[in-house]
């Protein structure tokens, strides 16, 4: 392993803990017993606890589809999104996992909960202290690559997976032969994607526009023409948050023709590419806001969602970006505080200067990357594929995802849950629709056809009376559907990254901020000096090694 160099200035970090202290069917396809266990057996005589032997493609496997004969515990992750009134390790859906799946095969299940915000650093902790869950996962490829070059995970026996669960692995064995290898190692499994972009909005202050006579931008240049004329209207700002994960800042400034070299190169959603050109065009851009007064002069202090979304209701900023849906209470507290205030949704476009297309991150073919942490057992192993399987049977998985019927919904004529509006009872399902539960077998809810979605998604996503925001969503995502960009998958370990990731993030926190609110005549200087710094401190071993990967063709390009 690699020395690691130190970045020396503390400065990055006494800023980074200052911004968040500021805010905050069946189991198992069964076999047939061996031939010599058969014979073994006195005429009649029963075992429950007998550890039936089934041989598939050389291996041998444990049937249990009856059951286990000792106690087995298994911790599963789910993510703690800090809902009120929920708890995420012990509710309605919890325990009726527990009595449904794991009573009857002699199986705990354990949930895990993992800060939504936090993620990284828990799963690092746990992973140190050895108590990580047995399926541990991300959503971002370059993520769960990461936890895998900690020691966090195990080579995977595909044959054993698809003994245990026949479903699951049927339905993906190609994205799993496509993605899953690792260093030439079967390492990550995957949950389904049909990938939907609309549940993915920014709302503006419609009041506000119609105030100042401006029509909903569709160029930034336009969406900064409104912002400043909210400022001499005495209006608010555009509302921002601090950018500390999940690169994508800089998708809307790329240009029109980019160069397939760059985008190798730089995207990456671990590693903030600083360097980058279209960085520099993004640090401008946010420079002229904030110098112009119409960039939230705090918005580096936005730690969270629910920072940006208290200055939104509050009414110091006009824009929003956040996953919606049904349950959300940002319009209704909108409104509480200011009754006359109207939203609506701008398209992606606004995002986008004149001339760049309005590219986006764009969902890779499969859902949440999963890998099975390297401390656990055969046993807990046999049970975590069972109960993937298990999840994965349609009845299970659509009580997960809706509820009981008769209480929590009811079927339309297409065969479309409705949900009971404003439902409190023991079964409310969590603020998300219970996704963080059912994301290990897929990510979506699927009825079939894209007609058929959007009526559900509708009905999922939009808040009382506020569909129109989840159709004009759907149309914007149609309009801009052909400038999506998947990030490059390597399909070896980037090693400097995991060395150099830490640092470069708590590097990037200050310098980018740095140079958002500096004065327009000092960005280039900054800008150059904190380059040639990232570089030196890392960057540019993580660039090298992305290379001789793309030239050794050990990625899949998209």
């Amino acid at each position: 392993m690699k020395k690691g160099k130190v970045w020396k200035k503390a400065a990055a970090f006494g800023l980074a803990s200052v911004m968040a202290a500021g805010v905050l069917s069946g189991c198992g396809a069964k076999k047939e017993v061996s031939a010599s266990t058969a014979n073994d057996k006195e005429e009649g005589e029963t075992n429950k606890t007998e550890e039936a032997k089934a041989e598939t493609g050389g291996n041998e496997f444990t049937d249990y589809s009856k059951g286990f004969p000792e106690k087995v515990t298994i911790k599963i992750p789910v993510y703690d999104r800090g809902f009120e009134g929920w708890d995420p390790v012990n509710n309605y859906y919890t325990r009726w996992i527990q009595k449904e799946f794991g009573d009857k095969y002699n199986v705990t299940v354990q949930y895990v909960a993992i800060n939504r915000q936090k993620e990284i650093a828990d799963y690092m902790q746990m992973i140190a202290a050895g108590n990580a869950p047995d399926i541990i996962y991300h959503y971002d490829m370059p993520q769960a690559v990461n936890y895998n070059a900690e020691g966090a995970m195990q080579e995977l026996n595909l044959e054993e997976m698809k003994y245990y669960a026949p479903d699951y692995f049927k339905k993906t064995e190609k994205t799993i032969d496509t993605y899953g290898k690792l260093d030439e190692k079967n390492t990550f499994f995957f949950a389904e994607r049909n990938p939907i972009y609309y549940n993915w909005v920014t709302l503006i202050r419609q009041d506000w526009l119609d105030q100042v006579g401006k029509e909903k931008p569709t160029t930034r240049e336009e969406l900064v023409e409104a912002a400043k004329a909210w400022k001499t209207a005495g209006l608010g700002k555009l509302g921002a948050q601090i950018v500390n994960k999940s690169y994508t800042y800089e998708y809307p400034f790329i240009g029109s023709s980019p160069d397939k070299k760059d985008l190798n190169k730089y995207l990456d959603l671990n590693v903030a590419p600083l360097t980058w050109s279209v960085t520099k065009d993004y640090l401008k851009a946010m420079n002229q806001d904030f110098n112009d007064g119409i960039l939230d002069p705090e918005f580096y202090l936005n730690a969270d969602d629910a920072a940006w979304k208290a200055d939104f209701v509050a009414g110091n900023v006009g824009t929003y970006s956040f996953y919606i849906s049904a349950n959300t209470d940002v319009i209704n507290s909108l409104k509480a505080n200011d009754p006359k205030a109207e939203v609506s949704v701008i398209s992606p476009s606004a995002q986008a200067p004149k001339g760049s297309h309005p590219y986006y991150y764009k969902y890779p073919p499969y859902g949440m990357v999963m890998g099975i942490n390297s401390k656990t057992d055969e046993k807990q192993r046999a049970a975590v594929w069972m109960f993937l399987n298990w999840m994965s049977q349609p009845k299970n998985l659509f009580f997960l995802q809706n509820g009981a019927e008769g209480i929590n919904y009811t079927l339309d004529t297409d065969g479309i849950a409705v949900p009971v509006k404003d439902f409190k009872g023991e079964s409310k399902l969590s603020n998300n629709n219970n996704k963080d539960y059912w994301c290990l077998v897929t990510e979506m809810t699927d009825y079939g056809n894209d007609e058929k979605n959007l009526k559900a998604n509708t009905r999922l996503l939009a808040p009382a009376g506020y569909e129109d925001l989840v159709t004009q969503s759907y149309d914007y995502a149609k309009e801009v559907e052909q400038y999506g960009l998947i990030s490059p998958i390597f399909t070896k370990s980037i090693e400097s990254t995991g060395e150099y990731a830490a640092d470069l993030t708590a590097m990037w926190q200050e310098f980018y901020v740095d140079m958002i609110t500096c004065k327009p005549e000092e960005l280039d200087a900054k800008y150059e000096k904190y380059s040639k710094e990232y570089l030196d401190n890392g960057y540019q071993e993580i660039l090298d090694e992305k290379q001789k990967l793309v030239d050794s063709g050990d990625f899949i390009a998209q």
